[in-house]
């Protein structure tokens, strides 16, 4: 298999499990919400904040330096297991510790004892984790897409249970860590791993100085991540928190499942061509110029439909969070410019410089959500967008000077996009004028009918326009589609 071929593979696969994920989570939820009441979904959600936190540092980034090194020997995850399981270790330990203070803190005791349980998944994630980077350091994107999605099950599953048996919080406590135990079991068996123990402390050096820049980086995007949500909770109280949230989520879905699913199989492809610059700027304009082409038509869409379509989804009451939906929305190219420029500095070990724009773009982000905070949701939605337009600025200069490449090679990748979903909000623009009022007033017919006709259009655009870029992606789709035959 081709390494072209391979990366489409690999991000087709984890699509189908970041968007079967989402379904099923979405579904299921709807359930969970009429068995738990929301101070119990409060309960779990306030121990998450704490277990996520921790979960950054007991990954430590070394799975990623694993998914990276040119070469990985069985005595390498052997220390990967070593590592991951004495820092565990600590973390449970560390938790049982304070688990009576946090329980005093919140004026509950039971938020010790879910701690506590909560915590002994930090025991399993080892077991978890070691062949999950095996998997996909060999890019076998399909084997974890599978224990994803089987994975999934045995959490709702069990979680579904648990409640309507009147478990209240600990039907997710426990869901959560036995899904990881039926994981863990599932990912050693797709790898054929067996844990074992090993002590090199040179090569744990090694792996530990790249984790912790790893690990450094994630939380420091997490903690920019929360900057709206925790001032807009300081400011403006849970409703507009809610609001502002239902249209940053929406906005984040197709970014998501599309750039977040190629990221993961461009990082491991750049990683294995490290020392070949031609192919490593190939792969990384490449990936732009599809991701944009997929995922720009869903933006597209934003602009033009967002208070219907925000109606539709989920009701009046969530009218207000339209605006800072479109105003999100206008951040699409800049979130793929720095998501797969931050694969190449993974990639290519440049995390230190990428640590230092995650912690510049957390004052920028701060100083832009204060300034638009004057104007409410939507102020803050522009400040977002302001700090995202920074971070991929910082972010591109970085990939380029990596891979020696040149500011028109971002301009190149993006026509192909640019003109597609210029056809595409044309279009819109068209169709809007000839539909009758009567169709327009409600909410759910007009969504339908402009994102049909919108769809269509764009599709056929796709497939037939001559495109030189996408002339072999759209000769894919048509022998797919059974719209041309397969040349020998």
């Amino acid at each position: 298999m081709s390494l072209g071929h391979s990366i489409r593979h690999g991000a087709k696969w984890v699509f189908i499990g970041n968007t079967g994920s989402q379904v099923i989570s979405f579904a299921l939820g709807l359930i969970l919400a009429r068995l738990l009441v929301p101070a119990e979904f409060g309960m779990v959600a306030t121990i998450q904040i704490f277990t996520s936190l921790a979960g950054f540092v007991a990954g430590g980034g070394m799975g990623q330096a694993i998914v990276r090194a040119k070469e990985a020997s069985k005595r390498d995850y052997d220390l990967l297991f070593t590592l991951q399981f004495l820092i565990g270790l600590v973390i449970v330990s560390f938790f049982f510790v304070i688990a009576p203070w946090f329980g005093r803190w919140y004026a509950n005791p039971m938020y010790a004892d879910l701690l506590r349980v909560a915590a002994l998944s930090f025991l399993v994630r080892p077991f978890f984790n070691v062949p999950s980077n095996m998997l996909h350091r060999e890019m076998r994107f399909k084997a974890k897409t599978a224990v994803q999605l089987a994975n999934l099950v045995v959490y709702n599953s069990i979680a579904l249970s648990l409640a309507y048996l009147g478990h209240g919080p600990w039907s997710l406590i426990l869901a959560g860590l036995f899904s990881s135990v039926a994981g863990a079991l599932q990912f050693a068996w797709y790898a054929r791993w067996r844990p074992g123990i090993c002590f090199d402390f040179a090569r744990a050096g090694e792996l530990m100085r790249y984790g912790l820049l790893a690990s450094t980086n994630n939380i420091a995007c997490y903690v920019r991540s929360q900057l709206p949500t925790f001032i807009l909770s300081r400011s403006m109280g849970p409703a507009g928190v809610g609001l502002y949230n239902k249209a940053e989520s929406l906005a984040a879905r197709p970014h998501g499942f599309i750039t977040g699913s190629v990221y993961e199989v461009l990082f491991r492809a750049l990683a294995k061509e490290q020392g070949n610059l031609d192919k490593s700027r190939y792969l990384f304009f490449r990936s732009l110029t599809l991701v944009a082409v997929y995922a720009l038509p869903f933006y597209v869409g934003f602009l033009w439909l967002a208070k219907p379509l925000v109606v539709t989804l989920f009701g009046h009451r969530w009218a207000d969070s339209a605006t800072p939906l479109v105003i999100l929305s206008f951040a699409a190219p800049m979130m793929m410019i720095e998501n797969l420029s931050g694969a190449v500095l993974a990639a290519r070990s440049w995390l230190g410089k990428e640590l230092i724009a995650q912690l510049i773009v957390i004052a920028v982000a701060t100083a832009a959500i204060l300034v638009g905070l004057t104007y409410g949701m939507n102020g803050v939605a522009a400040g977002m967008v302001v700090a995202r337009l920074y971070m991929s600025i910082h972010m591109f200069v970085l990939a380029k000077l990596s891979l020696k490449a040149r500011w028109i090679d971002l301009a190149t990748a993006f026509i192909p996009a640019a003109l597609l979903n210029s056809i595409l909000l044309g279009t819109l623009w068209l169709v809007d004028r000839f539909i009758p009022p009567s169709l327009q007033s409600v909410d759910a017919l007009y969504v339908l009918l402009m994102a049909t006709i919108g769809g269509l259009i764009y599709t056929l655009c796709f497939l037939y326009l001559p495109i030189p870029a996408l002339v072999a992606e759209t000769t894919r789709w048509k022998i797919k589609l059974k719209l041309a035959k397969a040349t020998a």
